[in-house]
């Protein structure tokens, strides 16, 4: 196809496709999508070669959030049947860390429920992050707290944060129909002043939400156009008890059309499959890792992921390998400073269930790991 060659001469340059050819890819058949993926593929080559990264979360404050966010099941509202706990002790989140580091983990994510951090919260999770930096060499440190104010973005980078994620997860035409306690604005300007602490900025999107090919388009360009390092792509995780419950409009071929966009649209960056990869890409998981060099280790924020040990066998099964804490995950163009200081780095329940199919029976309560007394998934 010649979309496709067009979307690769670019990728290994580093150019934007224009919105058109995006749009064109989640529009592609069935019948082209290995073509797809072998296209995409050779771009993700390009760039992170056969590694993939894994994360590991570690849920610091889990559910009763004032926020109103739709998708969330940690949200104000919310009827999901989740575990609910205040801030864990520093012992406890180095533990739960130190899990996933164990099971080959590069990055742990600290993650908070909440609209934003006050400051005596930025000064706990400093704590966290100097215990764990102290406890483990090499270990890369990312912070998700919410909304930021200013000044507390340099704390964190100043307590040994390498990271900040804040999703910017829908368009911004779309975004008030999700959430309305706080705007698209807010969330650009958090990474935004995550960018300016010189945090490596981690931003992405939530797909299934019943947005359109145009606003998977809109929100891929707004994050090339905001930069960060690392973009997660999530599949929503339609929760019961929450108002997205009955959106299970997400298929293995969709996922994989999205995760190529992506690709094309943000050539050179991190991309990191996220939440809802068990639940959607279900048996293609292995063909989404030439899209994506990325991926979470276990478990997620309330809901149950893939064995540690599965995910590991799936990596090596497919012909990658994990990448190491001696390996440097960005190309070197985006880690010597160059990216940043010009501009957008990217310029120049049945046994054989139909795909259309809610699939509830693979939506697990997390019940293991961080605010519990059973072992972590890692």
């Amino acid at each position: 196809m010649d979309l496709l060659n067009t979307l690769v001469d670019k990728g290994l340059r580093r150019e934007s496709p224009t919105r058109e050819e995006a749009l064109a890819v989640l529009a592609t058949s069935d019948d082209d999508l290995l073509d797809v993926v072998a296209a995409a593929g050779k771009v993700r080559r390009h760039w992170f070669g056969r590694r993939v990264k894994l994360n590991y979360l570690v849920n610091l404050k889990s559910g009763l959030c004032p926020e109103d966010c739709s998708y969330c099941s940690q949200r104000l509202g919310s009827k999901a049947g989740i575990l609910k706990y205040t801030w864990l002790k520093d012992d406890e989140a180095s533990k739960a860390a130190a899990a996933g580091l164990a099971g080959g983990a590069k990055r742990v994510c600290l993650v908070a429920s909440g609209r934003g951090p006050t400051d005596r919260d930025v000064d706990r999770v400093s704590q966290t992050i100097k215990a764990i930096k102290e406890q483990n060499e090499g270990v890369e440190v990312c912070a998700c707290l919410g909304l930021l104010s200013d000044g507390q973005a340099e704390r964190l980078r100043e307590a040994g944060a390498d990271a900040y994620n804040h999703n910017l997860n829908t368009s911004e035409a779309t975004y008030g129909g999700i959430t309305t306690t706080h705007t698209y604005a807010d969330r650009v300007d958090t990474v935004n002043k995550a960018h300016a602490a010189g945090l490596s900025a981690c931003s992405g999107l939530i797909a299934g939400m019943g947005e359109s090919d145009e606003d998977l388009v809109d929100v891929v360009f707004s994050l090339r156009e905001l930069d960060p390092d690392s973009v997660p792509v999530n599949f929503l995780i339609p929760f019961e008890g929450t108002p997205l419950a009955k959106e299970w409009h997400l298929t293995p071929q969709r996922c994989l059309r999205i995760l190529a966009m992506v690709r094309f649209v943000c050539p050179d960056v991190e991309v990191r499959i996220a939440g809802g990869r068990e639940v959607h890409l279900r048996t293609m998981q292995p063909l989404a890792l030439h899209l994506a060099n990325s991926i979470f280790l276990g478990d997620y924020l309330t809901s149950e992921g893939q064995a540690g040990k599965a995910d590991l066998e799936m990596i090596a099964d497919a012909g990658f390998e994990v990448e190491g804490t001696d390996q440097v995950t960005l190309p070197e163009h985006r880690t010597s400073g160059g990216c940043h200081e010009g501009g957008v780095c990217g310029t120049s329940a049945d046994s054989t269930p139909s795909g259309n199919e809610p699939r509830t029976d693979l939506v697990a309560v997390r019940r293991r790991g961080a605010g519990t007394d059973v072992a972590p998934n890692a």
